[in-house]
């Protein structure tokens, strides 16, 4: 395969020093890029092939330095947006990353509040996010050993006051990991929305019905035995036009409640096409991965995973768990 053109390193660029991109502005880029603008819908058809391309071969050449140029739908407002994600969940990628281990731990613990919800609201209130003890994050804990006194809390652990949240929480979000929602709410960023979708997937996050994404921010079935979940957007694209009535996909009762709170753009239809396997060293793949980041330094954070697989890990909660624990 030829190697990238000019035209496929100023893509990914404009990734790297820009942070995830909403598809119009993505696009928009992108017609510049190749010198043409959307027209006509056979103009259009002929534009979405030509991208498909690019992100296919991109993709190719990425996957030797496991980075990835994927889209996802932010959940809160339906939109679509492209950025760079990274593979790696090794310890090297951690070390890449400009957070410190407190506030990967403190991040990881206001994901799992949000996600843990069992109504499906996607975000906890900022004062929640705050109180949000460290120690429960440790390997290992367990709530017989915090209870016995028997857990080792490391002092960075202790240490992270809160003014030291504060501050870990308005670069969470000016990083896009995590976002500001109305009346004093924290959710879960765009870029967490593209890096953390398997992770979502092993934690076991239920997912929407339609899309079969991580249903965070969703509307839930009535009947509290089903566990059928649906995204606002998704809950449009299922609905609309539907004549008669409309009923849940899982247990056939009577689905309540707005379809949108506002308008939702309509489906992008693209598919990225399979990346072809690396067949290079891991010698040469790692050597590939430290020129193409020592080549972007001032941009790699945006390339970065904040991965959190060295901290305990949560479990998936439904409504009928939350019921029981109640109990």
């Amino acid at each position: 395969m030829a190697p990238l053109s000019w035209r496929h390193h100023t893509l990914i660029q404009a990734l790297l020093t820009r942070g995830p991109l909403k598809e119009h502005d993505f696009r928009s880029i992108f017609s510049q890029i190749i010198g043409k603008t959307s027209g006509s819908g056979k103009q259009q058809q002929q534009e979405q092939r030509l991208l498909n391309e690019y992100l296919g071969k991109i993709n190719s050449e990425l996957s030797y330095v496991q980075l990835e140029l994927r889209a996802c739908r932010n959940q809160y407002d339906g939109l679509v947006y492209y950025g760079v994600v990274n593979n790696v969940s090794d310890d090297q990628s951690k070390l890449g990353t400009k957070y410190t281990v407190p506030q990967i731990a403190f991040y990881k613990g206001i994901v799992e509040a949000i996600i843990q919800d069992a109504e499906a609201g996607g975000c906890i209130f900022n004062t929640a996010a705050l109180n949000i003890k460290l120690e429960t994050q440790v390997l290992g804990a367990t709530d017989s050993q915090s209870e016995g006194g028997a857990l080792q809390i490391p002092p960075a652990f202790k240490n992270f006051s809160m003014s030291l949240k504060e501050k870990a929480l308005d670069q969470l979000v000016k990083d896009q990991w995590l976002c500001s929602l109305p009346e004093g709410k924290i959710g879960i960023g765009v870029r967490s929305f593209l890096d953390l979708r398997s992770w979502f997937r092993s934690n076991e996050v239920p997912a929407c019905e339609v899309c079969n994404e991580a249903a965070i921010k969703a509307q839930l079935c009535q009947n509290e035995a089903c566990n059928v979940r649906l995204h606002l957007y998704c809950l449009k694209k299922k609905f609309s036009g539907q004549k008669g009535e409309r009923v849940c996909p899982g247990c056939g009762m009577q689905w309540h409640g707005s379809t949108v709170k506002a308008d939702i753009i309509e489906e992008m239809n693209h598919s990225n096409g399979p990346s072809s396997k690396s067949q290079r060293p891991e010698a040469s793949r790692k050597r590939i991965r430290r020129s193409y980041e020592e080549g972007n330094a001032d941009t790699a954070e945006y390339g970065s995973s904040l991965n959190f697989d060295a901290i305990a890990d949560t479990k998936r909660v439904t409504r009928r768990s939350a019921r029981l624990s109640a109990n």
